[in-house]
């Protein structure tokens, strides 16, 4: 879920979450994780709060924010399709299914659909190999994926 906040509702709530984590080590991940889960994604606005509450530099916590492909930079589609491109899912046409979909979707990979549909990301093992290729969507976990799964699973096959 995605929330719209106005920019005093982003600094109350992110000034709640670091008040939360106060005096706790190496918070950043954890602060940008409660972020998340906050608005959806992690606001650009956020990033210079938390520097300051945690007494980093600007550069570290977005090299914590972009480092962590959990962590989002803009607000995801409605729906999320996740495809694993680690080398058993390679293997088994994991980069061919990814085509696929960009294709269908008009999308590149890592990107949302114009529309705010879906967003197709990548990520690099979800543990599934032995029913490669693996993919989530909307967190669900499928393996020996195909196109037409996909579909179904997103209400867009009849």
């Amino acid at each position: 879920m995605t929330v719209v906040a106005t920019p005093a509702d982003l600094a109350d709530r992110i000034g709640h979450i670091l008040a939360e984590h106060q005096g706790t080590d190496g918070a950043c991940l954890l602060v940008l994780q409660a972020i998340q889960r906050a608005f959806g994604y992690v606001p650009a606005a956020a990033l210079e709060p938390v520097a300051k509450a945690l007494s980093l530099s600007h550069a570290d916590v977005y090299g914590v924010l972009t480092f962590y492909h959990d962590l989002r930079r803009a607000p995801p589609g409605r729906h999320v399709v996740r495809v694993c491109q680690a080398e058993a899912c390679q293997a088994m046409g994991a980069r061919g299914l990814t085509e696929q979909l960009a294709r269908r979707f008009d999308v590149a990979l890592g990107d949302t659909t114009k529309d705010g549909a879906v967003t197709l990301e990548p990520v690099y093992c979800l543990g599934n190999c032995a029913l490669s290729p693996a993919v989530t969507v909307d967190g669900a976990l499928y393996g020996r994926a195909t196109e037409f799964l996909v579909l179904e699973r997103l209400g867009a096959v009849r």
